[in-house]
């Protein structure tokens, strides 16, 4: 049995909790963390013994094989420091970090200590992601030409979480940019991304927004679209489209139910699901149910500090496009 230990007992802190207790009979999280009450009520109801609210004293005071990090990102520098000094497995929400200095750091402790670390990138567990992916390695779209993913909120977050996020790129964006570079099996050179403002909060005082058009250009030579907003008034809006020189493989939305009306205005369907814990649901069961197996057989994580790191670069380098209204390479970014 692996011992966990948990960090935020937010939205998808209480997620991973419900998954690991209930879904994953080779782990259990024996120990929770958070400076809510009620949160920690929740973890108890869940079979969590252990409570604390400080981490460091759970790090110290409990005897765990890894950790889960979900707590705010403005807080993740310092859980990581002490998870890594602690000697214990991480898995860790994204980003890693805001700052490209806090997340070279953690990539060199991570490096040095030995111990194995996810990034929560749970999109690519997605089984209609994982399919395409499947298609490209084995080569069925032929040479990969263009992407397209479109990745629509139905409404942003509050200002209060927005000012500490990292905004639509750092925190939203940067889902669809590591998907991106998943799917492509390439590291990107370059981004244009340009953006603006059609919502009603007053995202410009925070140097933020809440719509975005990017593209990107690979190693390969390949290119992407991402296409980003915070003001989808029908609902969840996730997809994807691979072009090839073979074909065309691409994703629709998941919708509330399958039942569909006709009358003389046309055909009618439902909305797509309501948001990411509900459409990504099967993901995140999926990211911690590998990060398990790569401790029980001591191999490495699938997704990385590496790929935090460069989620990163694509992030910042896109924010800088959009700010200097230019194309932006990455190794710019330091």
């Amino acid at each position: 049995m692996i011992k966990f230990g948990i960090v935020g007992l937010g939205r998808i802190g209480q997620v991973h909790l419900q998954n690991i207790q209930q879904y994953i009979p080779d782990a259990q999280i024996v120990a929770a963390c958070s400076g809510s009450e009620q949160s920690l009520s929740f973890a108890a109801s869940a079979g969590v013994k252990a409570l604390y609210t400080s981490f460091e004293k759970m790090l110290k005071e409990t005897s765990l094989d890894a950790v889960i990090i979900a707590s705010p990102t403005a807080l993740h520098f310092e859980h990581l420091q002490l998870a890594i000094a602690a000697g214990v497995h991480i898995f860790c929400e994204k980003p890693i970090d805001l700052t490209l200095t806090n997340v070279l750091q953690i990539k060199d402790l991570v490096e040095e200590s030995g111990i194995k670390f996810a990034l929560g990138f749970n999109r690519r567990y997605d089984p209609n992601i994982l399919k395409i992916k499947r298609a490209l390695e084995e080569n069925r779209l032929g040479v990969v030409q263009t992407l397209r993913l479109i990745s629509r909120d139905p409404g942003p977050p509050p200002m209060e979480y927005i000012k500490t996020s990292g905004g639509l790129f750092l925190d939203m964006a940067i889902h669809d940019f590591d998907l991106a570079r998943y799917l492509m099996g390439s590291e990107v050179t370059e981004i244009y991304t340009t953006a603006t403002i059609y919502g009603e909060l007053p995202l410009e005082t925070v140097g933020d927004v809440d719509t975005a058009v990017s593209i990107l250009k690979f190693e390969n030579g390949s290119l992407a679209t991402v296409e980003n907003s915070r003001n989808s008034t029908y609902g969840y809006d996730q997809r994807v489209e691979v072009f090839g020189s073979k074909g065309l493989m691409a994703t629709k939305n998941k919708a509330e139910d399958t039942v569909y009306s006709a009358d003389d205005q046309g055909f009618h369907s439902t909305k797509p699901l309501k948001f990411f814990i509900e459409r990504y649901k099967e993901s995140y069961l999926n990211i911690l149910e590998r990060f398990v197996q790569c401790i029980k057989n001591n191999s490495k994580p699938e997704v990385t500090q590496y790929d935090g790191l460069q989620s990163l670069l694509i992030s910042l380098a896109a924010k800088k496009s959009q700010i200097e209204n230019r194309t932006v390479a990455l190794s710019e970014i330091n």
